[in-house]
């Protein structure tokens, strides 16, 4: 059996990669690994083909713990820690704000916050995976280019589907011709499994219940990347926050980020809580980049939903939580600084990809850096409108149900309600939304907004 995501020998290379980045010193390690016949990462899936021997994976998992030991000339400037992050950032929010008002505008936002992340994530779905070039050539066969609608495979040349096929797992639900609800997937688990935390614990929640609920609730294969990782950390014995770090080359990849959402939803107008409950939740799988993403989105996603804040004044919310001198705050003012450097319009959009793509090409399509700065890159050129936001976000490839899903939830906000989301996007959702989470198959998106302030107050 071929396990995804924690087999020793296709860890070494993420982590090898992952070391690049953080200016470790790990050519011995790598010289070591490749004179063994060690491979290169898995470029896409979680697992290389081969089968390692009992001799390759005991030198993989010795040399995981050899890179760890080298020390990053980056680690002063990227604490993890909740108290060294808040010291690394002037511009720190205000504790407090508005408190959570009891009128129904705050439904209606939480209400298109939902709806927008489940369009924004099924929008994404069927080309999760696929490289840019083939994103846009499917797009573009069904005269979808600049994407401004759901993908489909209607009309689309067989030449053009064979060259660029679709994600399997989520073709048969996620084009436009055959919708029917929202489909389960992880970007839609994770808020819910938060709704559980939030319910079980409240917002006094610690790392260890966040670990807890996971071993209850959270079925091991629904895991990817960090994630899994974590969890067989806990299985093993391991007490968060060691789950993040131990063997798991994954700690700055988008996961915590994607778990962000409800952190904000539930803090409206005062970012501060909101990134600090995000950092609690992210330390479980995720160090420096990775659980700056966390907080990054959760704290913009809090401005969103306290009203009055436009995007680029949320963008700016998510900015004051993360370390300046991070690379995840360096990506995410790129991404805003070549939208705001680009002309208007969807088709001038083409040229920001390519210039984010050019700049990150290095990383792993699930990396959080290149995904948060295209994230910022397509809220500031989409301005606030949803169809733009989600359609921006997921041309660009990398990791697009995650993106899709994170921007549509903040355009949401933005939009303030389910009926100011257009119609040919909320429809095909039908108020139903499958997932294997315990109480949740089938649920409407308005009574996850009814949980979701409740668990606010």
């Amino acid at each position: 059996m071929r396990l995804t995501w924690v087999q020793p020998e296709d860890l070494v290379g993420h982590e090898l990669r992952q070391a690049a980045q953080d200016g470790r010193d790990a050519a011995g390690v790598e010289r070591r690994w490749r004179e063994a016949g060690g491979h290169p990462a898995p470029d896409r899936a979680g697992a290389s083909p081969a089968v390692a021997t009992p001799e390759l994976r005991r030198l993989a998992t010795r040399l995981l713990d050899e890179l760890a030991a080298l020390d990053s000339p980056l680690a002063g400037r990227e604490p993890t820690g909740l108290a060294a992050v808040k010291a690394a950032c002037p511009d720190w929010p205000a504790p407090g704000g508005p408190g959570v008002p009891r009128d129904a505008a705050l439904l209606r936002r939480l209400h298109a916050a939902w709806l927008g992340r489940a369009a924004g994530c099924v929008l994404g779905k069927p080309v999760e995976k696929l490289p840019l070039d083939g994103i846009r050539a499917l797009a573009r066969a069904t005269g979808n280019w600049p994407l401004d609608g759901w993908f489909t495979a209607v009309g689309l040349p067989p030449e053009t589907a064979a060259a660029h096929p679709w994600n399997r797992r989520s073709a048969a639900t996620s084009l436009a011709e055959n919708i029917d609800g929202a489909p389960e997937d992880d970007d839609l688990n994770y808020p819910l499994l938060g709704l559980l935390l939030l319910q079980r614990y409240g917002p006094g929640f610690t790392t260890a219940d966040v670990a807890s609920l996971w071993l209850d609730e959270l079925p091991a294969g629904r895991t990817f990347t960090a994630e899994r990782v974590a969890y067989r950390n806990l299985l093993a014995g391991v007490e968060p926050p060691e789950t993040a770090r131990f063997r798991n080359p994954f700690r700055e990849w988008i996961g915590a980020l994607i778990r962000a959402d409800v952190f904000g939803w539930i803090r409206p107008g005062d970012p501060a809580a909101a990134a600090e409950l995000a950092h609690r939740d992210a330390v479980l799988t995720h160090t420096a980049n990775g659980v700056y993403g966390a907080m990054f989105a959760a704290a913009a996603i809090a401005a969103a939903a306290g009203g009055g804040v436009d995007v680029h004044g949320c963008l700016r919310a998510g900015l004051a939580v993360v370390p300046p001198g991070s690379r995840l705050a360096a990506a995410v003012r790129f991404g805003i600084e070549a939208a705001r450097a680009a002309g208007p319009g969807a088709a001038a959009f083409e040229a920001v990809v390519d210039r984010l793509h050019a700049r990150f090409a290095g990383h792993h399509w699930v990396h959080v850096l290149p995904n948060a700065a295209l994230l910022a890159a397509a809220l500031t050129h989409a301005d606030g409108d949803f169809t733009a936001s989600i359609c921006r976000v997921v041309s660009g490839g990398w990791d697009t149900d995650s993106n899709g899903a994170t921007a549509g939830s903040l355009a949401g906000l933005l939009a303030g309600s389910p009926e100011a989301i257009p119609a040919r996007w909320t429809a095909p959702l039908k108020n139903r939304l499958s997932t294997t989470v315990a109480g949740f198959d089938g649920v409407g998106f308005d009574r996850l907004a009814t949980l979701t302030l409740e668990a606010a107050r």
